[in-house]
């Protein structure tokens, strides 16, 4: 599981029956789930974005997460995370997910964020998508839980 992770300002994604999802100031997830995740990656990588120490304290200093900040998060599936353009010019997206696991496992992720009691909103699975954000900072990051090998320790 792969995560493109932005702290914004704000952020919405729309598809062609509309505003799916915007939020205020919090992060946008960008989410890709390859063909042999489970539901212990979606733990693990919720997990790691809900305690991320990425937003600023009254010193300046990176010690504030999202649920100090008083954010939201934006989902938004992108299998295009997992495309392989090491060989020729088309991009191979053999390592994504298919359409019924990725679509589960997008839905398990979302609602473990929410469990937390932070504001989720989300994409729809599958869709043609546009996404509008305003990166606060600029700031990006990326996760991705192949670096699974530690135990996920409560969200609490």
């Amino acid at each position: 599981m792969r995560a493109v992770i932005q702290r914004v300002t704000c952020a919405s994604v729309k598809t062609d029956d509309g505003l799916s999802g915007e939020i205020g100031p919090g992060l946008l997830v960008l989410l890709g789930i390859a063909k042999d995740d489970t539901p212990a990656d979606c733990t693990w990588l919720a997990q790691k974005i809900v305690k991320l120490r990425i937003f600023s304290d009254a010193d300046g200093q990176m010690n504030r997460d999202v649920t100090d900040r008083g954010g939201e998060i934006l989902v938004v599936s992108q299998f295009t995370l997992y495309a392989d353009a090491r060989r020729g010019r088309r991009p191979s997206f053999i390592g994504a997910a298919g359409p019924i696991v990725g679509e589960r496992l997008y839905e398990v992720f979302c609602e473990i964020l929410a469990s937390t009691g932070i504001p989720v909103r989300q994409g729809r699975f599958g869709a043609e998508m546009d996404v509008e954000l305003v990166n606060e900072g600029p700031f990006t990051i990326w996760l991705d839980s192949d670096e699974l090998g530690i135990e996920p320790r409560p969200i609490a």
